[in-house]
């Protein structure tokens, strides 16, 4: 049995290799990522990697596109809205265990809602911290900490990330 799954595992990466000219992980090989999405009830038209860690309640709109390896904590809330791009390696966060571990126990987890606007951008290996609320068409630069709420149509970068400039009305 394990040879006839090694032999689909190499056959179905060299037509994945000649339709796309990429490599991806055997989940991604079984899976659609348009069926991932829809059986988490995304939006129409999302599309989201089979090894996304996906926990509790995350809601995504319509035509969003969660690139691999990305984390969605849901535990307090996490709402991301229609046209956004999720880059490799985004995690965004709706609780922390912060208080918890340095009260050895004596504090509680901490969880608030992470909401994302339709339209944003946030660029590869960047994490989004809990209770942080991003507005419509922003852009987060890759590699960054957002660790406060980001207006609608800023550029936002760094760690921690901060406001770089605006991004222009079509």
């Amino acid at each position: 049995m394990l040879d006839d799954l090694r032999a689909l595992q190499r056959q179905l990466q060299l037509e994945k290799m000649a339709k796309f000219q990429r490599r991806v992980s055997f989940g991604d090989l079984l899976t659609d990522r348009t069926e991932n999405a829809r059986e988490y009830g995304f939006g129409i038209g999302t599309s989201c990697y089979d090894n996304v860690l996906i926990l509790g309640d995350v809601n995504v709109g319509e035509n969003t596109w969660i690139g691999p390896n990305v984390i969605l904590d849901g535990s307090g809330r996490l709402d991301i809205g229609s046209f956004c791009s999720i880059s490799a390696g985004v995690q965004i966060y709706s609780h922390n265990t912060v208080k918890k571990s340095v009260t050895l126990g004596q504090e509680p987890i901490e969880f608030s809602p992470t909401h994302i606007g339709d339209g944003v951008y946030i660029g590869p290996n960047s994490i989004i911290a809990q209770g942080v609320t991003i507005g419509d068409c922003a852009i987060i630069g890759a590699m960054s900490f957002v660790n406060k709420d980001v207006p609608a149509r800023k550029k936002v970068w760094g760690c921690p990330a901060e406001i770089r400039g605006d991004i222009e009305a079509e």
